[in-house]
């Protein structure tokens, strides 16, 4: 928190009070005052009111209308959203149930934005076996190649650059997605289509999770999750 810098980075108690403190307005909720956190939690009135002030200060809480008690603000909001993001609408959850009622293998829906990758619906019965959020990581997933795809402008290619990866199978293809196989988990690959607004901007994405010789030859399901993708369109732009 900038607004602490005072404190010293060398005080990690004034950091965890600060802490404690926000812990006890979430615990609370909305309109607890700086006598109650005060007093639950056996600080003294000054100190209480100082941290209080600085959480203000950085956003990470705010004050009610009536000035007296406190809000858990902005800036938790976010971290809240990061870790957990809200659910898809129902009409959106509609279409990839039925889709994997249809298809066998995870499917996942997941969100593009300027941050990455999220993935917003993830298959219960097959959880993604990878985060996305770092820029190596997109790499190493259908989901993620068809986004660097699309920041790079490239309509089809293969990553062989990285020693690291030798080996390793992930194209976009020019007929419109992207498959991936693993060189660390043999046998297991992954499938993304691409869910564009009506400019045709890359906003979603669908992607199965199979076997690879599944994705490798994917058109007993190609149509079905295309045929999701559109459904999905309007729902996501």
């Amino acid at each position: 928190m900038t607004g602490a810098a005072h404190l010293g980075a060398r005080q990690p108690k004034a950091i965890q009070s600060a802490l404690t403190v926000l812990e006890e307005v979430a615990r609370c909720g909305s309109g607890v005052t700086a006598r109650e956190i005060s007093d639950s939690l056996g600080l003294p009135k000054a100190t209480a009111y100082r941290l209080l002030n600085l959480l203000v200060q950085d956003e990470y809480l705010v004050r009610m209308p009536d000035l007296r008690g406190f809000a858990l603000g902005r800036k938790v909001v976010e971290l809240a959203r990061l870790v957990a993001p809200a659910q898809p609408p129902e009409a959106v959850r509609e279409v990839v149930d039925r889709l994997r009622s249809r298809i066998r293998g995870g499917i996942h829906l997941v969100r593009y934005d300027s941050d990455g990758v999220r993935v917003i619906d993830p298959d219960p019965d097959y959880p993604p076996s990878v985060s996305v959020r770092s820029a190596r990581a997109l790499e190493t997933s259908a989901m993620g190649r068809l986004l660097l795809a699309e920041r790079r402008g490239a309509e089809s290619w293969v990553l062989g650059e990285d020693p690291d990866l030798a080996g390793q199978l992930a194209t976009v293809r020019t007929d419109g997605y992207a498959y991936f196989s693993s060189p660390w988990a043999p046998g297991n690959g992954c499938l993304a289509i691409p869910i564009r607004n009506r400019e045709g901007t890359l906003v979603a994405g669908l992607c199965l999770s199979a076997p690879a010789a599944r994705i490798g030859d994917p058109a007993e399901f190609l149509a079905l999750l295309r045929m999701g993708a559109r459904e999905l369109a309007p729902l996501l732009a």
